[in-house]
């Protein structure tokens, strides 16, 4: 199967630029469109829906995400609003307390985590958080997982991002430390793609379908730059594992065969 990941769109209306200069409207029907081509079996969005969370906002962005051919399943970002989200999205979310929830219809099995912390750019899940994830795996030991949420449990290395991780990620790691089927913890929230080792698994940020943050390697102030837009996919192959791929959204030229005559050409005369 093949799970798409988009993630932190920071949605705002068509006639309203995101620091007075991004179309993030836009950006968000190319995400669509570039989806709905690639033919995912499932689509996540992990958090920052919208970027200043009202209702209108809301509204606007489901409008624009139901043109998703596959089914689709939201998280809540520090931007995002829980109740709203909890009421435009009722379908995929449980009806009170955390905005946490498991998806088994699958092959590869998602549970989505709520780290929102009202008013707070930085996350946190908490022990009964916690001990929901830590029981939903134990109820399902042989099906791999994918576990996602939107603030990161590791240090990126960029100063600004690290001091808005997740608050509690010694405790995400001593949950997914016992549950060896869990594949992959995807999140965004730092609108770039890093990885790295996490409780014996991997740890993966996904890039923005909007704008990305500038790789600065110990910056202490947050700057954002237009990078090109893009969504990760996570193709799942039994045989094989999790695999997983960045795809840029836009058009970047043609695309030729290796085996182009020209190129046979011009190899063979090196």
């Amino acid at each position: 199967m093949l799970i798409a990941q988009m993630s932190d769109p920071h949605f705002m209306p068509e006639d309203v630029r995101l620091f007075g200069r991004l179309d993030t409207a836009g950006y968000l029907e190319r995400a669509v469109a570039h989806l709905n081509a690639l033919a995912p079996d499932a689509v996540l969005i992990t958090g920052d829906l919208t970027n200043d969370g009202d209702a209108q906002a809301y509204a606007a962005f489901a409008a624009i995400v139901a043109r998703l051919r596959a089914p689709f399943f939201v998280l809540a970002g520090n931007h995002d609003d829980c109740e709203l989200v909890r009421a435009r999205f009722a379908g995929c979310l449980p009806g009170s307390g955390p905005l946490c929830y498991a998806i088994d219809r699958f092959a590869l099995r998602l549970i989505a985590l709520d780290t929102l912390v009202s008013g707070e750019p930085w996350g946190r899940l908490g022990p009964e958080q916690l001990a929901w994830l830590d029981a939903t795996l134990g109820e399902a030991p042989d099906r791999p997982t994918l576990v996602a949420l939107h603030h990161p449990p590791f240090r990126t290395g960029i100063g600004h991002l690290d001091r808005s991780m997740l608050r509690d990620a010694d405790g995400l790691a001593a949950v997914i430390g016992r549950h060896p089927q869990v594949e992959r913890v995807v999140c965004g929230h730092v609108h770039r793609a890093i990885q790295c080792r996490f409780a014996g698994t991997l740890a993966q940020s996904a890039p923005s379908c909007a704008h990305q943050a500038e790789l600065v390697l110990g910056a202490a102030e947050a700057t954002w730059i237009c990078e090109p837009p893009a969504v990760l996919l996570h193709w799942w192959d039994p045989a094989g594992g999790l695999v997983s791929h960045v795809s840029m959204i836009g058009e970047y030229g043609p695309a030729g065969r290796f085996s182009d005559p020209h190129v046979l050409a011009s190899q063979a005369s090196r």
